[in-house]
């Protein structure tokens, strides 16, 4: 998730009910639900704090064309509780594990949203196998920051550090401390030239209460993932001024697209 609307944003939109199955991994419990059929698996990747059911506007869509796996992290959701640092590597270790409980052989569809796109890239890093296209949804980046200094690097640095006071006031999650144990930060993980698309959100704020929410600071969101996008051969990035964070909620219909046409992308290589 945008570090700064992560930090505000920390309870997941549960719409509808999911249907909920257990399975143990490792040590944890966690929930899923695995539905559909068709040539392609898709997994979903839930946002920091946000349990399976942030993908209820997409998921059921989905499904009537490929297989489609949801679940909620460790920590999230019904899954188990616990209070634990877990980097986004250890979670991307859970994710591998979940898939091979459950037999999921081939290669997945990895489509994620904000601190599980970090989750995402940290996964195509370790287990170039088990994927075979992303898509994020206006994922976290360890450059937020970035963007805050070089609109004011004297504000940014202020507004840095009291988001980072309010945060531990607040009682820091998995993923908060994943995120402010990164000193220095890392850059993006090298991961394998693939189809890969990001949507972002770039829509302008009224009243923006910090500056990576001022027209600037979306600009300068905006391009960043675009440049990082399209440095793959098959990278695309897609920005939207319609939605907010949650693209999924906002514009269901262009994450249905987007992921729609990964799957034809696909399929037309395996013809070639």
């Amino acid at each position: 998730m945008k570090l700064l609307t992560f930090i505000l944003v920390t309870l997941s939109f549960s719409l509808g009910a999911a249907q909920s199955q257990f399975i143990d991994v490792n040590e944890f419990e966690l929930e899923y639900e695995i539905t559909g059929s068709g040539k392609h698996t898709v997994l979903f990747e839930a946002g920091g704090s946000s349990a399976m059911t942030d993908w209820e506007p997409v998921f059921a869509p989905i499904a009537e064309q490929a297989k489609v796996i949801r679940y909620s992290r460790v920590g999230n959701g019904n899954s188990t509780q616990v209070k634990r640092h877990f980097t986004s590597l250890d979670y991307a270790d859970y994710t591998n594990e979940l898939l091979k409980k459950l037999q999921i052989t081939e290669p997945v569809i990895l489509v994620a949203h904000s601190y599980g796109g970090s989750v995402a890239r940290d996964f195509a890093a370790a287990y170039p196998d088990k994927i075979k296209a992303l898509l994020l949804l206006d994922p976290s980046s360890e450059h937020d920051v970035d963007i805050l200094r070089a609109i004011d690097l004297e504000q940014g640095n202020r507004e840095i550090a009291q988001i980072k006071m309010d945060d531990m006031k607040a009682g820091m999650s998995n993923q908060y401390l994943d995120f402010w144990s990164k000193r220095p930060l890392p850059d993006y993980p090298q991961i394998k030239a693939m189809p890969v698309t990001v949507i972002v959100s770039v829509k302008k704020v009224d009243n923006p209460t910090n500056l990576f929410f001022t027209d600037q600071g979306r600009e300068l969101w905006g391009e960043l993932w675009q440049n990082w996008a399209t440095a793959f051969p098959q990278g695309r990035a897609v920005l939207t001024d319609k939605s907010g964070h949650f693209i999924q909620f906002d514009e269901p219909q262009l994450v249905l697209q987007e992921l729609k046409r990964l799957m034809t992308q696909l399929d037309q290589q395996d013809t070639h």
